[in-house]
């Protein structure tokens, strides 16, 4: 188990993340069809070469669960109790198949527990990058962590 227990984090720490992940054509495909999401800038070449972006898009849902899930093993592995909400979500840039995407995290904010002994928010703010440094996707999500047993 790789994640942090609460006392672990800080305000201000900040994760580079080292893992790294390239968006496949496949990706974007199958999390479509799982989601019934039939958008056509996600699907269909041909109608998305009419589109300002000459190409197929990557939903950009699959693009933030990427983002956090690339977080993961450094910070909630094991340590999370879930998420309590995400807030200030927002995509600069598109993502399109071949980008390879990395994530910063930093840690805004973190508080005790009001209901759970056991526990405390951790307030995390992820940005994601494609390979050329551009903005992807960008969140602030609140977490509810273990403390150490």
């Amino acid at each position: 188990m790789s994640g942090l227990y609460y006392e672990e984090f800080e305000v201000g720490m900040e994760f580079d993340h080292a893992l790294r992940r390239t968006v496949t054509e496949m990706d974007n495909v199958m999390y479509c069809a799982m989601t019934h999401n039939p958008q056509p800038l996600h699907l269909d070449e041909e109608f998305s070469k009419q589109t300002e972006y000459g190409q197929r898009i990557v939903n950009s849902l699959f693009t933030l669960g990427l983002v956090i899930g690339v977080t993961v093993g450094e910070t909630t592995l094991g340590t999370t109790l879930g998420n309590l909400g995400m807030t200030d979500i927002r995509f600069a840039n598109p993502v399109f198949h071949g980008d390879t995407i990395r994530v910063v995290t930093r840690i805004k904010e973190m508080r005790e527990s009001k209901s759970r002994p056991d526990a405390g928010l951790v307030v995390f703010e992820h940005i994601g990058y494609n390979q050329r440094d551009q903005e992807i996707a960008y969140c602030v999500r609140t977490g509810l962590m273990r403390k150490r047993p």
